[in-house]
């Protein structure tokens, strides 16, 4: 007799998933719109790139305090604070907006967005485990990146289209609404909690929980750590190339609109729906060894995008060519993403997942800020096509060197 699966839009699931639509649209959003309002005002890509690392290093310190809390304190309540507070981050950035200098303002905006991003997704990914039977894990992850990236889909491509038309005020008003619309619909989600002690301060309990995290994935679980460094130095070279060249290419170099560079951002939104469709629909078939396939696939589309800005080639079919490939670079990112935290949600237990989650994360991100400044400075200085291809061939050489790594994962 078949046994039947468990549900999975549970009502506290749903409620989710649609605070994560709502909140992560805002993030989006001015995540789109304060760095682009930069390069326009300033046209300087070494500052764009520069302004980028500030503002992802706080996610990166932040990710495994947010943890922390996630294994610590009630799981609603961090996303409704944290909520809450981005939406009166909107409102001071408002009322500074023209009075304050430029880049500081935006420079000290964007690092408190990353931050709290960086606090609250470790409270939703740990969350999952305790909201669906662990038959519906993976399809829970597949959803909550296809929300993700449904969010970095739309935002880019209204977010270019209305700063093209009305300029910046408007988006400030729409992160707002959606961060206070998603604080109120969280409050209503239940997320079962159990207490834990605490015998010391703050500070010290972070501490304390931190290096528990670490002394899980360095001694009882060494092959994660392995596959940390293998996902920090590919940040390294080519997410950070992703990160900086896109928006320098497009708005610089092609000299194309806002308009059409929010389309190419959106085209990566795309790029991660599908790759979250197609983790949803293979699920159990993903194994470990996909990841380095993967993240080789990653590099070779970045060795296309390196051919389409090559000496010759027409603007019309360099942008093109970049937004199709941005998008199947983000379909095989995503579809890693899944395999791997399903993996760690599998295998991590309950009182340390979301430290664990945060601490990967942070080793995994923390090179990412020196490439992007790097990139920033290579953009100004080389032919974008350079910087591409060489970027490409770095990250292949990553990719078939961590084959091994992955092998040990799934026989681990």
């Amino acid at each position: 007799m078949e046994t039947q699966k468990s549900p999975l839009f549970t009502r506290d699931f749903t409620l989710v998933v649609i605070g994560q639509i709502i909140s992560l649209f805002g993030n989006a959003i001015l995540h789109f719109a304060l760095p682009l309002y930069l390069l326009r005002e300033t046209g300087s890509i070494a500052l764009f790139g520069a302004v980028n690392a500030c503002s992802f290093l706080p996610m990166i310190l932040m990710g495994p305090i947010g943890g922390t809390a996630a294994d610590r304190v009630h799981k609603g309540r961090i996303m409704v604070g944290l909520d809450f507070l981005t939406a009166g981050l909107t409102v001071a950035y408002t009322l500074l907006w023209g009075r304050a200098p430029l880049v500081p303002l935006v420079i000290v905006t964007l690092m408190l967005l990353y931050a709290i991003a960086g606090a609250y997704q470790p409270a939703v990914q740990a969350s999952l485990p305790l909201l669906l039977s662990p038959d519906r894990l993976t399809q829970g992850n597949a959803v909550i990146n296809m929300v993700a990236t449904l969010a970095n889909l739309l935002g880019p491509a209204l977010g270019g289209v209305i700063f093209g038309l009305w300029g910046l005020e408007p988006i400030l008003t729409i992160g707002g609404v959606c961060f206070f619309c998603s604080a109120v619909m969280e409050l209503f989600i239940r997320v079962p909690h159990e207490r834990r002690p605490r015998d010391a301060g703050v500070l010290a309990t972070v501490g304390k929980d931190l290096g528990e995290s670490w002394r899980y994935i360095s001694r009882e679980r060494p092959v994660f750590l392995r596959v940390t460094l293998v996902l920090s130095a590919f940040n390294l070279i080519l997410s950070a190339v992703m990160i900086v060249g896109i928006p320098a290419i497009v708005a610089q170099v092609l000299d194309m609109s806002d308009a059409y560079l929010g389309l190419t951002q959106a085209a990566l939104g795309f790029g991660g729906l599908l790759g979250g469709l197609l983790a949803g629909v293979l699920g159990p078939r993903l194994k470990p060894r996909h990841g380095s396939l993967c993240l080789l696939a990653c590099a070779g589309m970045a060795g296309v995008m390196g051919l389409a800005v090559l000496p010759g080639v027409s603007a019309a079919v360099s942008y093109w060519l970049i937004t199709g490939v941005a998008m199947a670079v983000m379909a095989a990112a995503t579809l890693f993403t899944v395999v791997m935290l399903t993996l760690v949600q599998a295998q991590v237990p309950g009182q340390l997942l979301g430290k664990v989650i945060a601490c990967i994360q942070a080793v995994a991100n923390c090179a990412s800020p020196l490439g992007q400044a790097g990139y920033g400075i290579l953009f100004e200085r080389l032919s974008p096509w350079t910087v591409l291809l060489g970027a490409a061939a770095l990250s292949a050489l990553v990719a078939l060197r961590s084959r091994r790594v992955f092998q040990a994962l799934e026989a681990d």
